[in-house]
């Protein structure tokens, strides 16, 4: 399996199927590709924010579209098909298996005025070959214990940036809790409100038993 950072919280999983998580691209700084050159098979989303549903009604056009229930109710709008889940549901689609896990944060379309509901936001766990965790934008809670020893990741996505998801302290307890193989840090540096270094969260995951990789946008890693 191989995993690529395309920036903010954003991922492709080369797996047994593509899958994309939280397609934000168009207009996210940090964005090392474009739109039209996304080829995958599933769109996988954690909530409705524009910064994580972004251009998943572009993708999901020729792919098959994963989200919270009222996102996939959302998108039908525009003629995408997709299959709808709730937390603590899973679901198969082709060779791999996505669950929703429990984040805590909001959810809502900015693009539709936050008239059209998101319902609440989710983490997502892909397995697809390897077992991948998506913390999607959460706060540090302590049922992240029960995620790592129920699904067993050998990745964590976890965010790190502070003021709208925890920072990187928090994060680096959650690694501890998950216990993945490798944790790899997001939503951070994508703007300066979120700004934080990332070697320091390296510094105290690993404190705690931790092993972090570090991505740049564009860049992968091989599992």
């Amino acid at each position: 399996m191989k995993i690529k950072w395309l920036g903010h919280s954003c991922f492709i999983i080369e797996g047994n199927d593509r899958v994309i998580i939280d397609p934000y691209i168009t207009g996210n700084p940090s964005a090392t590709v474009k739109v039209e050159d996304i080829d995958v098979d599933i769109v996988a989303v954690t909530h409705a924010h524009g910064d994580h549903f972004g251009d998943t009604i572009e993708i999901a056009k020729n792919a098959r579209l994963v989200a919270m229930y009222e996102i996939v109710q959302y998108a039908a709008k525009y003629g995408i098909e997709g299959e709808g889940i709730n937390i603590g549901g899973s679901i198969k689609i082709g060779k791999t298996e996505i669950a929703m896990t429990t984040a805590f944060h909001s959810s809502g379309f900015p693009m539709a005025d936050f008239k059209f509901c998101g319902a609440t936001a989710a983490g997502l766990v892909i397995k697809s070959g390897k077992t991948v965790y998506h913390a999607g934008d959460t706060s540090l809670f302590s049922d992240m214990k029960l995620i790592g020893e129920l699904y067993e990741p050998d990745v964590a996505l976890l965010p790190i940036g502070g003021r709208f998801t925890m920072d990187a302290r928090q994060a680096a307890m959650a690694a501890e809790w998950i216990k993945a193989k490798i944790t790899i840090p997001m939503h951070y540096n994508t703007w300066d409100v979120i700004k934080q270094d990332a070697n320091e969260f390296k510094r105290m995951a690993e404190e705690r038993g931790a092993k972090v990789v570090i991505l740049n946008p564009g860049e992968e890693v091989e599992i």
